[in-house]
């Protein structure tokens, strides 16, 4: 089971919150990527994917790049002014995906950071655009998600909120709002 909280509190950006856990997903990820210790653990057991895909061999390193990168991201996605686009933000989570498609997956991330490419991904399911649902996030340091159990847990999650969304008779923000308010 699941409930949906929305994080600006205007329609356009939710968390899912499963059951059993304390917070929704998009505090769970910006909780973990803010904890020096969870990410020092983490870049510890994912260290060969860190050197091999990033070229660093340094673990502070990987952890203050983490940290930075999240504040940045997690300023990114909560801008509440009214002219936020998140649609800039988010992209389809197939990077071949060539066109629109009922709630569809998304992923988010820096475009653009200094000395490489940031592993932060926040994943979402778009319900309209501008209107996304956050599912979870993770560090990918692999060319697929298929090549970690961590990344791969991501997309059965998103899969997961999807087909509950389905199953409830959301196709749209609209009904989405119907069966929030249901």
């Amino acid at each position: 089971m699941m409930t949906f909280e929305d994080v600006k509190d205007d329609g356009r950006l939710w968390a899912v919150h499963f059951d059993g856990e304390n917070l929704n997903e998009l505090d769970r990820v910006f909780s973990q990527w803010n904890d020096a210790g969870w990410l020092l653990k983490f870049f510890r057991e994912n260290f060969n994917d860190l050197v091999s895909y990033f070229k660093i061999t340094k673990l502070d390193e990987a952890v203050y790049d983490t940290m930075a990168d999240s504040d940045q991201l997690e300023c990114l996605i909560l801008d509440i002014s009214p002219d936020a686009n998140l649609d800039e933000l988010f992209r389809p989570l197939e990077n071949s995906r060539a066109s629109e498609m009922m709630l569809s997956k998304e992923k988010a991330r820096l475009q653009s950071r200094p000395k490489h490419a940031s592993w932060l991904r926040i994943y979402a399911i778009k319900l309209n655009p501008g209107i996304y649902v956050v599912t979870g996030g993770a560090i990918k340091l692999t060319r697929t998600m298929q090549e970690r159990e961590h990344t791969l847990k991501e997309l059965e999650k998103m899969e997961k909120v999807r087909q509950y969304l389905v199953a409830n008779g959301v196709i749209d923000d609209e009904s989405f709002n119907d069966f929030i308010n249901s």
